[in-house]
């Protein structure tokens, strides 16, 4: 018996606005989307072309507060190829929240502050 990982969820509050900062950060696009027959929810599936793994963005219609993300020490990781303008084009976001400079690493947030590790291509 063997397992793959498959996809990892987000619980999102506004879907359009979280939708355009995967694309615009991390160059995320809709895979495929679930919506609920009568409106009530919407999963849209984001993925980054060159893998199978997918992340899941959960819109829930009559959710209206924030999520409780507690300490907010899970997060996925990313790997780019150009580190140095990963940085750059996320600094002019404005959605860097926390920098590691010794282990070389950095953290951006999304619309909803979930967190997510930026490593260059030797962390790969």
């Amino acid at each position: 018996m063997t397992f793959a990982f498959n996809h990892y969820n987000y619980n999102v509050l506004d879907l359009e606005k979280s939708m355009a900062f995967y694309e615009k950060a991390l160059g995320l696009t809709e895979v495929r989307r679930k919506e609920a027959p009568d409106g009530s929810w919407k999963l849209v599936y984001l993925g980054d072309g060159s893998s199978d793994f997918l992340l899941e963005l959960t819109w829930v219609k009559e959710r209206t507060e924030a999520y409780n993300l507690g300490e907010n020490e899970f997060h996925l990781a990313f790997v780019t190829d150009d580190f140095e303008a990963a940085h750059q084009k996320h600094q002019e976001m404005d959605c860097i929240c926390f920098e590691n400079p010794e282990m070389g690493i950095y953290f951006i947030h999304d619309p909803d502050n979930y967190w997510l590790e930026i490593l260059p291509p030797h962390m790969k």
